[in-house]
C-alpha cells in the first residue's frame, strides 16, 4: 500500500504521463478545433458550451476566458455557459426532463454557424447527446471534448463535427487534460486575434 505520499507522486506521475501522450495524439485536432472556433468568432457567430459536474465548470471556465480576457488584454467574444443559469435549468428540469436542459436553451439560442462546445468525460450523459441533437437542428458545428471511447455522444456526431477525446478511463485524468484543452484553445484564439505573446 502507497504512502500518502507516493499516492500523491503517483497521481502527479500519472497525469504528466498522460499530458505528454495527448500533445502527440491530440495536437493536430486541437489546432482544427481552435480553428472553427476562430472562424466562428470571426464571421460573427458564437459558442455555446456545455457539461455535467466538472464539466460544467469547464463550459463556465471556457466562456470566462472569452467573455473576459485569457492572458493577455482584449475584446470580449461571444461564448455562453449553458450551465448558469439556475432558474433555467431548474424550470427545464422541472416541467420536461433534466436531459433537455441544454437542448431547450440551444434551440432557442443557437444559430446556424453558431458552435456547440460539449465537454463529457464518458459522452454517456442523455443531456449531452440531446445537446448535441439539438444542435444539429439548429445547422450548428459540434466540438465534442470527451473521454473513454466517446459513447453516445459521439456516436451522434456529423462528419463536420470534432472529438477532441482523451485516451484514458479515469475521469480526473480526462478532467485535467480537458482544462489544458480548453488553454490551448484560448492560446490559439488570441494569438490569430491579437498575436503573438511579448
Amino acid at each position: 500500500m502507497l504512502t500518502p505520499g507516493a499516492r500523491v507522486k503517483d497521481i502527479f506521475e500519472h497525469g504528466a504521463a498522460l499530458k505528454l501522450e495527448c500533445a502527440s495524439k491530440l495536437q493536430f485536432v486541437v489546432v482544427l478545433a481552435a480553428q472553427r472556433v476562430i472562424s466562428t468568432i470571426r464571421f460573427g457567430n458564437k459558442i455555446l458550451a456545455c457539461g455535467n459536474g466538472g464539466s460544467a465548470a469547464d463550459a463556465q471556465h471556457f466562456s470566462s476566458e472569452l467573455l473576459n480576457r485569457f492572458e493577455q488584454d482584449r475584446d470580449g467574444l461571444a461564448a455562453f455557459s449553458l450551465t448558469t443559469d439556475a432558474s433555467t435549468l431548474t424550470s427545464i428540469a422541472n416541467d420536461y426532463d433534466f436531459s433537455q436542459v441544454f437542448a431547450k436553451q440551444i434551440r432557442a439560442l443557437g444559430r446556424a454557424d453558431d458552435v456547440l462546445l460539449a465537454f463529457s468525460t464518458s459522452g454517456k450523459s442523455p443531456n449531452i447527446v440531446q445537446a448535441i441533437q439539438a444542435a444539429h437542428i439548429q445547422k450548428m458545428s459540434v466540438i465534442l471534448v470527451s473521454g473513454r471511447d466517446g459513447g453516445p455522444a459521439a456516436s451522434n456526431l456529423n462528419a463536420g463535427d470534432i472529438e477532441i477525446r482523451v485516451p484514458s478511463d479515469s475521469t480526473a485524468r480526462i478532467q485535467e487534460i480537458h482544462l489544458t484543452v480548453i488553454h490551448c484553445l484560448c492560446d490559439l484564439l488570441d494569438r490569430e486575434i491579437i498575436g503573438e505573446s511579448k
